[in-house]
């Protein structure tokens, strides 16, 4: 089992935590977790996007002029996609971009990316995060004392509306209740951040 330091809010250590390999030591599968990915981000896509092929334009129902002997080149139609106003060639329409991932496999990817972190040092654990207010300057201080310059991911055991909102005017920096983790956040952020609460619920979901 891979012991990390436990760190509080101000950047001290508080103590060490001892991670479970059932979660955070399984085995690294790259192309899991790319499938994790792909999947995530096609599911975000709304594939609302639609316009009008030359079948669907208004007008455009008489020949503009007839096909020979006016010296221009042959029309058969001013809704043509040459023309302005004409319709769209391959026009995109409105189509449904999800993919499926098995469980397992889903459940698979989320814990080999959280163990690849862990083996890079790119995980770091705090004892507890809270901050008095919504405000950006505690969660500020909170980055600055961590020396979390890079895109950072916090994982919180429970979700707390101050600290989401003292957060979002942070550059490279997102939180995340853990309901909410996916194997897309892990990768997608050079540092993952995890509450001691948050690892225990992870522990108590995974390692079985």
């Amino acid at each position: 089992m891979a012991n990390v330091k436990v760190y509080n809010m101000k950047g001290a250590e508080v103590g060490t935590l001892e991670l479970s390999d059932a979660v955070f030591g399984v085995e690294y599968r790259e192309p899991l977790i790319h499938q994790a990915v792909v999947t995530y981000l096609a599911n975000q896509r709304q594939g609302t996007k639609s316009t009008l092929t030359r079948t669907e334009v208004r007008g455009g129902g008489v020949k503009p002029w007839r096909q020979k002997g006016t010296g221009r080149a042959r029309q058969g139609s001013i809704r043509a996609p040459q023309w302005t106003k004409g319709g769209v060639v391959f026009a995109p329409k409105s189509r449904d971009f999800s993919k499926k991932m098995n469980a397992k496999a889903k459940r698979s990817a989320l814990l080999s990316a959280l163990s690849k972190k862990v083996a890079d040092g790119e995980l770091l654990v705090v004892d507890e995060l809270k901050v008095s207010a919504p405000k950006t300057k505690e969660m500020a201080a909170f980055k600055e004392a961590l020396h979390l310059d890079k895109r950072t991911v916090v994982i919180m055991d429970e979700h707390d509306e101050n600290v989401i909102l003292a957060s979002r005017n942070l550059e490279s920096f997102s939180t995340l209740s853990v309901e909410e983790i996916n194997t897309y956040a892990i990768v997608a952020n050079a540092v993952v951040v995890l509450t001691a609460g948050s690892v225990k619920k992870l522990e108590e979901a995974y390692a079985v």
